[in-house]
């Protein structure tokens, strides 16, 4: 039976283009993810550097860049946060079915742009939906890693058997999966979030 949900925030409820921010870095000079850049990007995203350090390194695989370019380019992929997905899961934690919780990785760059799009109202309405609200940077901790799972479970006292893990990327789910958590492995622009007592 479940009793808790745990949702991805990117291309569940935000929208989300992630090929914006490779194409506006190709006018820099980017072809493709190195070794190198993909570890940057993803210390970033556990929050193991600050901002500015992120942006310094980022300089030196694009030059040509400004720090105003980069943080464009890097914020490039925030898209809307449709309406009838905010309202969806307000009314969700209304019932208190379910206790509920987001798992997103994410860095501080990204959260701003999102607050900015969204508003800081509808940012607030959003997060008080969830019982926690757990984002990468600030737990130090990135999916698939199992750890981040093994976290969210044991600080709240989940049994693994009794929550649902919904996240646009297969890898994510694959790797809840083996914890024995039930998954969702949502297909953008086949399946929205708003239909997810079909999948309860």
């Amino acid at each position: 039976m479940i009793k808790n949900i745990i949702f991805d925030f990117g291309d569940i409820f935000i929208n989300l283009n992630k090929t914006a921010t490779t194409l506006a870095l190709a006018k820099f000079g980017f072809t493709e993810m190195t070794p190198d850049l993909d570890k940057l990007m993803k210390t970033y995203e556990k929050g193991l550097i600050n901002s500015d350090t992120f942006l310094e390194k980022t300089n030196a695989f694009f030059i040509t860049a400004t720090t105003k370019e980069l943080i464009s380019a890097w914020n490039s992929m925030i898209l809307d946060f449709p309406e009838d997905r905010l309202v969806f899961i307000e009314e969700l934690a209304n019932e208190k079915k379910y206790r509920l919780f987001l798992l997103s990785n994410t860095n501080a760059l990204h959260i701003e742009r999102v607050i900015k799009n969204m508003g800081t109202n509808r940012y607030k309405r959003f997060k008080n939906c969830f019982e926690k609200f757990y984002l990468s940077h600030e737990i130090h901790l990135r999916k698939p890693d199992t750890e981040i799972y093994e976290f969210v479970l044991k600080n709240n006292e989940l049994k693994a058997e009794e929550c649902l893990f919904i996240d646009d990327t297969k890898e994510n789910t694959e790797a809840a999966k083996t914890l024995g958590i039930h998954t969702w492995n949502l297909i953008v622009d086949k399946e929205d979030i708003i239909h997810l007592n079909s999948k309860i």
